[in-house]
């Protein structure tokens, strides 16, 4: 079992930075990958980035590429994302998600992630 919790939602004018927070606990030394998807009122769940807990190799969305950074601190058992530049449209509830299964590549699909947090929400303003 592992457990996740996101924390660094909040409501923040276009433009601005936001720093959300995944902190997990239980069998962290079985993860892969951690990933973070967000969904939009009325969407789908989308991927938005991802990172391999061994070696740091990172993969993100097309819509944040520049703006968003993942990081991982593996001493604290926390992945990060650092969100810059944020848009209207990067307002979404954030989950933070873990992969124990594939030991080689970021994958991109809900189906990898065995266990997800309970969500963030992050509201950008216009």
């Amino acid at each position: 079992q592992v457990q996740l919790v996101e924390s660094g939602g909040g409501l923040v004018q276009a433009g601005g930075s936001l720093r959300l927070s995944c902190a997990t606990s239980g069998r962290t030394v079985s993860i892969y990958a951690m990933g973070w998807f967000r969904q939009a009122p009325g969407k789908e769940r989308e991927f938005v980035a991802a990172i391999r807990r061994s070696g740091g190799r990172t993969a993100y969305a097309d819509s944040v590429k520049g703006r968003f950074t993942i990081s991982r601190d593996n001493d604290k058992n926390t992945v990060y994302l650092q969100m810059n530049s944020l848009k209207p449209e990067d307002t979404a509830v954030y989950y933070c998600a873990a992969d124990l299964t594939n030991s080689v590549y970021i994958v991109r699909e809900e189906y990898a992630y065995e266990y997800w947090g309970q969500g963030t929400q992050v509201t950008v303003s216009s």
